[in-house]
């Protein structure tokens, strides 16, 4: 979560970006804005209030990063902040060639400069980058003789910020440290922000490792389990507990030490040994042995951790704890689970 009390806003420039495919072009500014006060409040709540993830991202090409055109931009701004003018016009630019898209609107693309942002426990400068795609109807009222009249204006809801990119001056070598915002992501065209013109990918870090722990170990339950073996869904949702349970209460992640504490069977043990192998191959991504869990990363992914047994169409069975609580039968009727407990409320 990015905590903004101390940040400042030292310069934006703003530039109108259309749609390539559409014949539009890039209306550039020729100058920085000039704002004042209450001005500078709003546009840095404006900016700044969506970014409360704690997942990062970093600059890459696929052939070197000094190909990626915003990481160039970038650095040179941070090099030199005179320079944010000249190379704001560049990432306009790059954004406007990237804009091939049918559905990708036009709109204001900002490009700000930060000073007193804090990552990793480091206060450093930062460049945001924020385009507005949208317009809201807004109602104007004044007076007007003896009564009021009223009028509509299209404008930008300073409330709803659709997309975003902080880039800190942090991790030059690596690609920089790169906080991203996307609420208008509901098609392919979508993104062109992140993977065309930003060009980013997770950064590997602790939030890095333990998703990806989180995500194995959800899907070894979930969809390898029954195939392997006889489980019951009551033993399932056991499982996910005792999974979430492990990354709530260590301070970090050990491979060996989660497989002998939840998993326990010896057999089961080896089969997820050998998933974790054919997971990391096919999914392209490496699973650390041992690493500090993210609480953030646990709260966010813990709400697919879903325990929950479903019955047909009349019943859900949330199982929260002990597993000796809750039992499975068949009689004439036809299956049954049987729940104990100690008081109702």
């Amino acid at each position: 979560m990015l905590y903004d009390q101390d940040i400042t806003i030292q310069s934006i420039i703003i530039h109108n970006v259309g749609n390539k495919v559409n014949g539009d072009n890039v209306h550039y500014s020729k100058k920085p804005l000039v704002f004042d006060e209450e001005i500078n409040n709003l546009l840095k709540g404006y900016f700044l209030s969506s970014f409360k993830s704690s997942e990062y991202y970093t600059f890459y090409h696929d052939i070197e990063i000094s190909m990626n055109e915003v990481y160039v931009s970038a650095a040179k701004i941070f090099d030199n902040p005179e320079t944010i003018l000249e190379e704001s016009k560049n990432i306009a630019g790059h954004l406007y060639r990237q804009s091939n898209h049918p559905q990708i609107k036009r709109g204001e693309l900002y490009v700000v400069y930060f000073n007193n942002c804090i990552i990793d426990g480091e206060t450093v400068d930062a460049i945001g980058l924020f385009k507005s795609e949208n317009r809201d109807t807004f109602l104007k009222v004044y007076p007007a003789g003896d009564g009021f009249e009223i009028e509509s204006q299209q404008g930008v809801n300073i409330n709803k910020l659709d997309k975003g990119c902080l880039i800190f001056n942090s991790e030059k070598e690596n690609g920089y440290v790169v906080s991203v915002v996307d609420n208008t992501n509901k098609g392919a065209e979508a993104q062109y922000w992140i993977d065309d013109f930003l060009h980013i990918h997770q950064r590997k870090d602790e939030y890095y490792d333990t998703q990806n722990a989180l995500t194995l170990c959800k899907t070894f339950i979930k969809d390898e389990l029954p195939q392997k073996y006889d489980v019951s869904k009551a033993d399932q949702a056991d499982l996910i507990n005792k999974s979430i349970k492990f990354f709530k209460e260590k301070d970090s992640f050990d491979m060996e030490e989660y497989q002998n504490e939840v998993i326990e069977q010896k057999e089961i043990i080896d089969n997820f040994s050998t998933f974790k192998d054919n997971y990391q191959k096919e999914n392209e991504v490496k699973i650390a042995e041992k690493f500090p869990i993210s609480d953030n990363a646990v709260k966010k992914n813990a709400r697919s951790f879903k325990s929950i047994i479903k019955l047909d169409k009349n019943f859900h069975i949330y199982v929260h704890g002990n597993r000796n609580m809750i039992e499975q039968g068949s009689d004439v009727k036809g299956k049954f689970y049987k729940v104990y407990y100690e008081k109702e409320s």
